[in-house]
């Protein structure tokens, strides 16, 4: 199933995750810095949920509070409720 998320607070506009039961099968972040959300998609892909989410939860980006890798983990939270 493929889910889209609009990340809030980041560079990146739109993260679109494709997750089988609890795997991350692909992740295309649009926007942001084309190397670390290149590098992060590849690095969670294959990933059970839950294990990406302890990692990438809190991670901030400056002064924002936040990061793409945390709003992908929210991304994440979300798609794990509606499962």
């Amino acid at each position: 199933m493929e889910y889209v998320y609009e990340p809030q607070g980041v560079c990146s506009y739109e993260m679109k995750i494709e997750v089988e039961k609890e795997t991350i099968k692909k992740v295309t972040i649009e926007g942001g810095c084309a190397g670390n959300t290149l590098g992060v998609s590849r690095l969670v892909e294959g990933m059970n949920i839950d294990e990406a989410i302890k990692r990438l939860k809190g991670i901030q980006c400056g002064l924002k509070g936040t990061s793409c890798p945390d709003q992908l983990a929210k991304a994440l939270e979300n798609i794990k409720e509606k499962m």
